[in-house]
C-alpha cells in the first residue's frame, strides 16, 4: 500500500495553503514556486524559449508539476512521454516534436545509451524511493547523467512573469500508426489558458478552500495532467499525487488525509468494487465529496454501484486531448440518464453527423462533432494528423460515435475505429465490455473484432480471470444471454494473464487484434 504522506497531522482544511504531497513527502507552496522559478532559469540556460518544446519522461512525481509550471515562465510546450514506451518509440516522438531537451527519472533515462543515445541533453531526476518501492529498479543517478538537482541548486529564480500557457503536447496514434502530436494554438489576442483552468477549478471540479485532490492515474495522460494543473491554478486546493493506484490504499488515504476530491477511471472503480465487503467497510470515507472520471467508458452498473457506496458524489466528463473537457454529468443526472456522459460545457455545441456529412436527428448514432471555443484550436505535428476530414464548419471530431437524446444529453457508443461490423451490423465493443465486466469471474476484459470469411468480423472477448477463477466461452455466452442481443455475444474467448492496459484505463486493443489481422489480407 502506497500512502501519500505520513505526517502526524495536516493543516486545518480552512487554510488556503495549496501544498503538494507525494509518497510521504510534503512540498509547501512557497518551496514549490521557488523550485519552479529555478527550473525556468535552467530551461533558459539550455536555450528553451517561447514556443520551444521540452519532453518529460517521468512517473508520477511532484517534479512533474514543477515542469508544467516552469514551462509557463518560458512560454514552452511540454511533451508527456509514456514511460512504458520502447526507446525507439520515444526517440521518434522526440524527433517529431523537435524537443530541445528531455527531463526524466534516472532509471527511465538510463535506456538512452549506446545506439539509443539522444542528440539532445538529458536532465535526470533522481527516481524517488516511493517509485522504486512501487515499480522496482533503483534511484541512482548514473555516471554520465546530468543531475537536475545540481543545476537547480546553482540556479537563481527567474525574475520574469509567466507567459501565456502553451500547455501539453500529447501524442496519440495516427491512422497509419505514426504518432501525431496534438498542439494547442496560442491566440495572441485570446485569454490565457491558465485563466480557463482557474475557472474550471470551480466550474468543473467544484473545488473550494480546503479541497484535497487525489490522483493516482499517470500524469503523462492529458486528463490527470490537466486536472492536477487545475488544482495548482486554483491557488487554494491541495494536490495529492500517488505513485500508483491501490484500491485499499485509496480508501485508507481518504480516511487518513481527509481526501475530498479524486480522479478515478472506471477500471479503478471496478477494482474498488471487487474488494471484500469487510475491507470496503473498514475505512471512514465521509470526507470524500467529489469524484470525477473521464477516458474509457463508465458502465452504468459500475456507476450505480459507486453511487450506492459513496453517495451521489461522482461526475463523469467526456473529453479528448484535441478538444479538452467536453461534457459533464452529475450522479443525480446519471441516475436519470443511465449511460449518458452529460451535456456540453457552457459555450459549446455538439452535432451528430453521418458519413455523408448530414446532421442526424435525435437518438440516431453518428460521428460526434464538437465546437468548444474556450479551449482554443489545435494542430497536429505531422501530415498524418491532417484535420481537414475532421472538420464540419467550426466543429471537429476525434472519431467517437454517439447520439443526443431529447434533452441534449450525449451518449457515447464507441470509438469509430473500435466498431465491429459483423453480418452488416455495427457492433460497439464498449456495450459488450460493460456487461461482461459484471461477471464475478472476470477481472478485466476487452472486446474486439477479428476477420471472418462469412460475416466480415467475428467478436472476440479477451479476458483476465479473477484470482483463482477460470472461465469457458459457454459460461460467458450464458452470462451475457439475457443482457445483450444474441448477435453481439462473443464467438471466441481468449484468456490472458493480464491485458495490455495502462493505469489510466487505456487499453491497447491493437496488440490484441494483431495476431488475428496479421494473418489476414486486409486491415478492416
Amino acid at each position: 500500500m502506497h500512502h501519500l504522506h505520513r505526517a502526524n497531522s495536516l493543516a486545518d482544511t480552512n487554510l488556503m495553503k495549496n501544498d503538494l504531497y507525494f509518497g510521504g513527502e510534503k512540498t509547501e507552496r512557497a518551496e514549490f514556486l521557488r523550485r519552479v522559478k529555478c527550473l525556468a532559469t535552467v530551461l533558459t540556460q539550455h536555450g528553451v524559449g517561447e514556443d520551444d518544446t521540452i519532453a518529460v519522461l517521468l512517473r508520477n512525481d511532484t517534479a512533474y508539476m514543477e515542469i508544467v509550471e516552469a514551462c509557463r515562465y518560458v512560454g514552452a510546450y511540454y511533451v508527456t512521454l509514456n514511460w512504458h514506451g520502447a526507446a525507439a518509440e520515444i526517440i521518434n516522438i522526440l524527433e517529431d516534436s523537435k524537443s530541445k531537451l528531455l527531463i526524466g527519472h534516472s532509471d527511465l533515462t538510463a535506456k538512452f545509451t549506446g545506439d539509443a543515445a539522444l542528440s539532445i541533453p538529458i536532465l535526470a531526476v533522481k527516481t524517488p524511493a516511493q517509485l522504486v518501492e512501487a515499480y522496482g529498479g533503483n534511484s541512482k543517478i548514473l555516471e554520465g547523467q546530468t543531475n537536475l538537482a545540481d543545476l537547480l541548486s546553482r540556479a537563481d529564480p527567474i525574475k520574469t512573469e509567466p507567459l501565456k500557457a502553451r500547455g501539453m503536447t500529447a501524442y496519440t496514434s495516427g491512422s497509419t500508426g505514426r504518432p501525431k502530436g496534438i498542439r494547442r494554438v496560442v491566440d495572441p489576442n485570446g485569454p490565457d489558458r491558465y485563466e480557463i483552468y482557474k475557472a474550471l477549478a470551480v466550474g468543473l471540479l467544484h473545488l473550494a478552500p480546503g479541497a484535497r485532490f487525489y490522483t493516482a492515474a499517470p500524469l503523462y495522460h492529458s486528463a490527470p495532467n490537466a486536472l492536477s494543473t487545475i488544482c495548482i491554478a486554483s491557488g487554494f486546493a491541495e494536490l495529492y499525487i500517488a505513485p500508483k493506484f491501490d484500491p485499499e490504499g485509496f480508501l485508507a488515504d481518504i480516511e487518513r488525509y481527509k481526501i475530498t476530491h479524486a480522479y478515478l477511471v472506471p477500471t479503478m472503480m471496478v477494482r474498488l468494487l471487487k474488494l471484500p465487503e469487510e475491507i470496503r467497510n473498514k475505512y471512514d470515507i465521509s470526507s470524500f465529496r467529489y469524484g470525477v472520471s473521464t477516458g474509457s467508458a463508465w458502465p452504468a452498473d459500475v456507476k450505480r454501484a459507486m453511487i450506492d457506496w459513496f453517495g451521489p458524489v461522482f461526475y463523469e466528463t467526456y473529453g479528448a486531448s484535441e478538444i479538452g473537457f467536453i461534457t459533464l454529468i452529475s450522479s443525480e443526472e446519471a441516475l436519470r440518464k443511465p449511460g449518458s456522459v452529460g451535456k456540453i460545457l457552457e459555450g459549446g455545441s455538439i452535432k451528430i453527423i453521418d458519413d455523408e456529412g448530414n446532421e442526424l436527428p435525435m437518438g440516431v448514432p453518428g460521428s460526434i462533432y464538437v465546437d468548444l471555443p474556450q479551449f482554443g484550436d489545435f494542430s497536429y505535428s505531422n501530415t498524418d494528423g491532417d484535420i481537414k476530414g475532421q472538420r464540419y464548419g467550426k466543429h471537429v471530431t476525434v472519431g467517437d460515435i454517439g447520439y443526443l437524446d431529447e434533452d441534449d444529453y450525449l451518449y457515447i457508443s464507441d470509438r469509430k475505429k473500435d466498431m465491429i461490423i459483423s453480418g452488416g451490423a455495427n457492433i460497439f465493443p464498449a456495450e459488450i465490455e460493460a456487461a461482461l465486466i459484471e461477471m464475478p469471474e472476470v477481472f478485466d476484459c476487452a472486446v474486439f473484432g477479428a476477420p471472418h470469411a462469412e460475416f466480415g468480423e467475428m467478436i472476440i472477448a479477451a479476458v483476465q480471470c479473477a484470482e483463482g477463477k477460470s472461465l469457458s466461452l459457454q459460461e460467458i455466452q450464458h452470462f451475457l444471454s439475457d443482457k445483450i442481443a444474441k448477435f453481439k455475444i462473443p464467438k471466441k474467448l481468449d484468456i490472458h494473464e493480464g491485458l495490455p492496459r495502462e493505469d489510466s484505463g487505456k487499453i491497447f486493443k491493437q496488440r490484441l487484434r494483431a495476431p488475428y489481422w496479421d494473418k489476414a489480407d486486409r486491415n478492416i
